[in-house]
C-alpha cells in the first residue's frame, strides 16, 4: 500500500527530491527501502494519525476543541516522524561508524604494513568488522566487485556516511593513491588524529555533564534534601510557637 500511494504521489508531484531522500534512507541503512515506498510511509501516517485521534477522542467523550487541535496537530506530527525517526537512526549510524573507525584504521594499517593492497586489507576487515562500519565496507566491496575503482567506492561511502571521521579517512586514503604516498603511514597518522579527536569530544561531553545535571539536581534532588534536612527543624519549631 505504502509504494503504491508514494508512486501515485510521486507520479502527480515531479518537484519531490527522490535522490535526496535516498541518500538519507541509505545513511540510516535503509538500503532496501524505496524513496518511493517511505514517502507512502509519510503519507499514510499522515492520514492515520489523524483519524486514530479522532476515534479516540469520540469514544472518550472530549471537549470539541481539544479533538479539533488534535486532529489539526496531528497532520504534521504524522508526516514528520518518520523523518525524524530516520535522521535519528542516521545520527546514531554515524556515532557508531565514529566509534568503530580508529579499530579499522589500526587494522588497514597492521594489513597494509604486512604486504597486502588497500583492497585486499578491506576485505579483511571486512570480514572482521560487525555493525554499521562493517555494512558499509560489504557495500563498498560489493561495488568494486561490480566495476567501480577503489576511489568511486570509498567516494559513494562518504556520500552515505557523510560524518566527520568518514570524511578524514576517505579524503585521506584518495589522497594518498593520488599522490602515490604509502598508505600505511597514512594510515597511522589518521588513527592518531582520530584518537585526539575522539579524547577531545569526550572532553566536551565530560564538560557539559555538570549543565545536564543542573536540572534533576534543582528540581529532584535539593527538594529531597530539604525535606529530610529541614522538615524536623520546622516540625519543631511549629511545635515550639504553637505551644
Amino acid at each position: 500500500v505504502a509504494s503504491f500511494v508514494g508512486g501515485l504521489v510521486a507520479r502527480h508531484f515531479s518537484g519531490l527530491r527522490e535522490a535526496e531522500l535516498k541518500r538519507k534512507l541509505m545513511a540510516a541503512g535503509l538500503y532496501r527501502t524505496a524513496p518511493r515506498k517511505f514517502l507512502g510511509y509519510q503519507i499514510l501516517c499522515a492520514l492515520c494519525l489523524p483519524l486514530a485521534w479522532t476515534w479516540t477522542s469520540s469514544s472518550t467523550g472530549y471537549p470539541q476543541l481539544i479533538a479539533v487541535m488534535g486532529v489539526i496537530l496531528a497532520f504534521p506530527i504524522g508526516w514528520l516522524a518518520p523523518m525524524r525517526l530516520v535522521r535519528r537512526r542516521m545520527e546514531r549510524r554515524f556515532s557508531e561508524i565514529d566509534r568503530d573507525l580508529p579499530e579499522l584504521i589500526d587494522l588497514l594499517v597492521v594489513t597494509v604494513e604486512a604486504g597486502m593492497g588497500l583492497t585486499g586489507s578491506l576485505q579483511t576487515a571486512s570480514r572482521r568488522m560487525q555493525g554499521p562500519l562493517g555494512d558499509e565496507l560489504r557495500l563498498t566491496l560489493q561495488e568494486q566487485t561490480m566495476g567501480l575503482s577503489t576511489n568511486e567506492a570509498l567516494k559513494n561511502m562518504l556520500e552515505r556516511c557523510d560524518s566527520p571521521l568518514m570524511r578524514s579517512f576517505v579524503r585521506s586514503v584518495l589522497q594518498g593513491e593520488t599522490l602515490g604516498v604509502s598508505i600505511g603511514q597514512i594510515m597511522r597518522d589518521l588513527a592518531t588524529d582520530m584518537r585526539k579527536r575522539r579524547r577531545q569530544a569526550a572532553e566536551e561531553k565530560a564538560q557539559k555533564a555538570p549543565i545536564k545535571l543542573l536540572f534533576p539536581l534543582v528540581f529532584l534532588i535539593f527538594p529531597a534534601m530539604f525535606i529530610v534536612l529541614l522538615a524536623p527543624a520546622v516540625f519543631s519549631f511549629l511545635k515550639t510557637v504553637g505551644g
